[in-house]
């Protein structure tokens, strides 16, 4: 049976989804985000193994905490670099009746990421920037890369959240969050646009691991920044 590389399991998530979400951090990415808070995602080898079913065996205990709008949550890492795994997770959940939510970087499209879209209930989608120069230097793929899974959301009919890191110097201008917005209207598919706020509590990891932090010389936003921003969308 197919087993999944694991790096870590929240049991009563309250930011990655609607409601409480089981959330699954997945091993492994293809990206290296300058604002990435999980640096120890990044190797294919860590983590620990499971089965599909192992892991829906452990949902299941806080189904009752779910109520309508919560379920089980696949991020990472990138959880579509193990596609096929997280496939037979989702379509274990549907059966057991919980919710399913991808949260990704929408780098990847192939035909086992479009199988695990089938038993995909919410995703989030992460829009890192809204122009490809900021996408190549500060992300490691194209811009067009997350357009086209958005693309495929919208023919697909996938509920759809977009999620932007607000980072002072990058992206915390309005015109920027304007393009994002522009970006959203043009799919129907999008209902919620979350902007989050860059945090760099994740500094320790980097200095553990001895990795450069490419963003550790930048401030966090402040309250009204985040204010005025979120009045935009």
């Amino acid at each position: 049976m197919i087993k999944g590389n694991i790096h870590s399991i929240q049991s009563l998530g309250t930011v990655d989804g609607p409601g409480i979400r089981f959330v699954v951090f997945l091993q492994g990415c293809n990206l290296r985000c300058g604002c990435c808070h999980n640096p120890d995602t990044w190797r294919f080898d860590g983590g620990t193994q499971y089965t599909p079913q192992e892991i829906v065996d452990k949902a299941v205990r806080y189904k009752e905490y779910f109520g309508e709008t919560g379920g089980i949550t696949l991020s990472g890492g990138e959880p579509l670099l193990q596609a096929e795994f997280a496939y037979e997770v989702f379509n274990l959940c549907h059966q057991n009746g919980i919710n399913t939510c991808l949260d990704t970087s929408g780098s990847i499209l192939n035909d086992t990421v479009k199988k695990l879209l089938t038993v995909t209930d919410r995703v989030l989608l992460d829009i890192k920037y809204t122009n490809d120069e900021q996408y190549r230097k500060y992300v490691g793929c194209e811009m067009n890369e997350p357009i086209e899974f958005l693309d495929y959301l919208q023919s697909q009919k996938i509920p759809t959240t977009i999620r932007q890191v607000i980072i002072p110097t990058l992206t915390d201008s309005k015109d920027n969050v304007k393009e994002l917005k522009k970006i959203a209207d043009n799919a129907t598919v999008v209902d919620k646009i979350e902007l989050l706020p860059f945090r760099k509590i994740c500094q320790t990891k980097y200095d553990n691991m001895g990795i450069n932090f490419k963003f550790g010389h930048l401030p966090e936003p402040d309250a009204d920044t985040m204010k005025q921003l979120n009045k935009l969308i």
